[in-house]
């Protein structure tokens, strides 16, 4: 029974001609400089963002990380979503190891801060308060396309309080599938930019932090204090190289699925979802229904999910339309069972 699993993106499995290019790659010492396949990836990648220069990152955690350090010191502050993956589900890695304080604030409906707001988070100077460095916006947002005049918008409030812009943008690539543009459009007015390989686009494991050159120079060195510095690490560099090259197009595929999945949610009663929320590959639906047993009785027939409700539900390049089908069968199945 082929495994079909929707609790995260974070789930692919390599494909074949990813691990022949993983096989094949070219390594040497990357604390040295000298590993030629992590070399091409940090190019492309810089190039593929709009950014001067790129470093590969263990995961979109370290990547974020890095960023917050190399734009914040000891007792600055950065403004964020109170929901947003840099403030809480990333170990508080920004406070325990920058001592970089977080102002969260509530996100819009739509996955946006709203700017007036963040102004009037912005602090005085004045040594009562901690100093006010970095905005950080996240694109997608829980699956949310972030408007393209919207991001215009906050790199001149950024400029207008001096401060440093950064955008989570793990599934950014999501984003421009959805809008039908290049990348850049929407990397273009950040100073920094954390791009995850391991979601969407399929790589078993890293991201990518693109930014100035000077600063991602001081990112490799706080990478490495981190104990970030990979030798060979040109083998997991290749399928970073290989989901960037051909797995970028292909992500229309999985908001498709997502559609799909939602239409089919939504006719099924006992669940509750809208699918002209659905922007990208993730789905929210609640359901009518004690979320263990869900999940056991899907697991038994080799579906697996989360057991939160509203329950998130995301589509990758491991789940085909077939596999919604089967899914959307079982969850018909299991709720006509309860009648």
């Amino acid at each position: 029974m082929k495994p079909i699993d929707l609790r995260s993106d974070t789930v692919t499995q390599p494909g074949d001609a990813m691990r022949q290019a993983m096989l094949t790659a070219a390594v040497g010492d990357d604390v040295y400089g000298e590993d030629p396949t992590v070399n091409a990836l940090e190019i492309f990648a810089a190039d593929l963002l709009g950014k001067e220069a790129a470093l590969f990152c263990s995961s979109g955690t370290q990547s974020n990380l890095l960023a917050l350090l190399t734009h914040c010191g000891r007792g600055d502050e950065y403004i964020v979503g109170q929901t947003a993956h840099t403030y809480r589900y990333e170990g508080g890695g920004a406070a325990v190891l920058g001592s970089i304080q977080p102002q969260p604030m509530d996100f819009e409906p739509d996955g946006t801060l709203d700017l007036s707001t963040v102004a009037g988070f912005v602090k005085p100077d004045d040594y009562h308060f901690a100093k006010t460095r970095l905005l950080c916006l996240e694109n997608t947002q829980a699956g949310k396309v972030i408007p393209l005049a919207y991001l215009d918008d906050a790199r001149t409030l950024a400029d207008t309080h001096r401060l440093g812009l950064h955008l989570d943008g793990a599934r950014v690539f999501n984003a421009a599938v959805r809008l039908n543009v290049d990348v850049r459009q929407i990397t273009q007015p950040f100073d920094t930019v954390s791009c995850c390989l391991s979601k969407g686009l399929g790589a078993p494991v890293g991201s990518v932090l693109a930014g100035p050159r000077d600063r991602i120079r001081d990112a490799r060195r706080w990478r490495k204090m981190l104990g970030g510095g990979m030798r060979q690490a040109g083998m997991i560099a290749a399928a970073g190289i290989y989901a960037l090259t051909h797995n970028i197009d292909r992500l229309v595929q999985d908001h498709e699925n997502a559609q799909l999945l939602a239409a089919g949610l939504s006719d099924i009663e006992g669940v509750q979802t809208d699918p002209a929320a659905v922007q990208t590959n993730i789905v929210f639906a609640r359901f009518d229904a004690d979320m263990d047993r869900l999940a056991d009785d899907l697991k038994t027939q080799g579906i697996r999910i989360d057991t939160a409700n509203p329950l998130r539900l995301v589509t990758h390049l491991d789940v085909s339309k077939t596999d919604i089908e089967s899914f959307l069968f079982a969850v018909k199945k299991f709720f006509n069972s309860r009648r």
